[in-house]
């Protein structure tokens, strides 16, 4: 976590606030069932429930679910490839890991890789399998662990310390989309005191120890240590809310110059118009320039998820996603008008029973 948030941070809590949103970790069926019934009323009111899949035509299902994280990389054109960090992938073999490591490495050699790398996998959501990998030891460990004849991508390890979600959205015609949501990534730690075990200071922790299940398991190795005095432990490299990330409300940083970065980056990916684009960055300042190195692009499966704020009431955050996915059905219902066509509800179930096998057969995030 950025200083200056860990400071408000516990000062917000020392002061009796609460480190949670009372709904930030609820069951799913619980907090999304009115943004299904958004959903489904906006499918009847349409007549197509998967017209959101022709919101991005050129990705499969709009990027919903199932669509492939690399592809859609390589979709960018070279007036916006250097936003970008470089990345490339492999098929594991189906029968040896040690074939999969000698094709990563001679990938990577190819595409000017270098260790570490972050991987992960080519199908997926949420920050499952992502990992940050010092070596080819690591790789090795990696792919032993990952299903066979399944793609894994390798991506440049962006050293910048802070991390955002930027959303886009532009209808079909506009001379210009618009950044609807931002949102800051904090990465939680602990804090040794040379006395207690990593397990202790995370449930001693005034958020981890509320959500302590999201790092111990992952953790599990790490539990007996003690870390020394004033070191700073890590819980989870991944930004992704549900894996523990603490994410901030970053909207009110949506200049003309960050906006017209993201427009170019947009415009760069043949028929774009709805998505997360997920970025680091070196600091606020570089953030609303403009000066961001994307590590993901996400379709119309995204989330605007500033809506994990701790301060957003849970109207707020059910009227970002009821605004958001209004925009898909609009803008898909603009796209079928113009030639394009929804993926259908037999695909996307297609699509999703894959990524659902997938992601129950990947490796633990970092």
């Amino acid at each position: 976590m950025k200083l200056d948030t860990a400071l408000r941070f516990a000062r917000d809590t020392a002061r009796g606030e609460s480190p949670l949103s009372y709904f930030e970790f609820w069951p799913d069926w619980l907090f999304y069932t009115p943004v299904v019934a958004h959903w489904i009323g906006l499918g009847l009111w349409y007549g197509d429930m998967s017209l959101p899949t022709a919101a991005n035509p050129r990705i499969p299902t709009g990027g919903l679910c199932g669509e492939s994280k690399l592809d859609i990389l390589d979709q960018v054109s070279p007036e916006a490839r250097d936003l970008i960090a470089p990345s490339t992938g492999i098929v594991t073999h189906a029968w040896s890991g040690d074939a999969d490591v000698a094709a990563a490495e001679a990938a990577m050699a190819k595409a000017g890789l270098a260790w570490p790398v972050v991987v992960k996998p080519d199908i997926g959501c949420n920050g499952t399998g992502v990992r940050l990998l010092q070596n080819a030891g690591d790789l090795r460990r990696y792919v032993n662990a990952f299903p066979r004849n399944t793609r894994l991508v390798l991506q440049k390890f962006v050293p910048a310390p802070l991390e955002a979600g930027l959303f886009y959205v532009r209808l079909p015609g506009e001379a210009q989309g618009r950044v609807t949501s931002i949102t800051l990534k904090h990465a939680p730690s602990v804090i040794g005191d040379g006395r207690s075990t990593l397990h202790q200071l995370i449930l001693a922790d005034a958020r981890a120890g509320k959500v302590a299940h999201l790092y111990l398991e992952r953790l599990r190795h790490r539990l007996h240590e003690v870390p020394p005095q004033g070191e700073t432990v890590r819980l989870v490299f991944v930004g992704n809310h549900c894996k523990g990330s603490i994410f901030e409300d970053g909207r009110h940083l949506a200049t003309p110059s960050l906006t017209e970065a993201v427009e170019r980056l947009a415009r760069a990916i043949p028929d774009f118009h709805f998505g997360r684009i997920d970025v680091r960055f070196d600091s606020v300042p570089s953030l609303v320039l403009g000066d961001f190195t994307v590590i993901e692009i996400n379709g119309t499966g995204s989330e605007a998820t500033h809506i994990w704020d701790r301060r957003t009431t849970l109207r707020e955050a059910w009227r970002a996603q009821f605004f958001h996915y209004g925009a898909a059905f609009r803008i898909g219902a603009a796209n079928r008008a113009r030639g394009a066509r929804p993926s259908g509800l037999r695909a996307m179930w297609r699509h999703w029973r894959l990524q659902k096998r997938l992601m129950a057969a990947y490796p633990l995030n970092d």
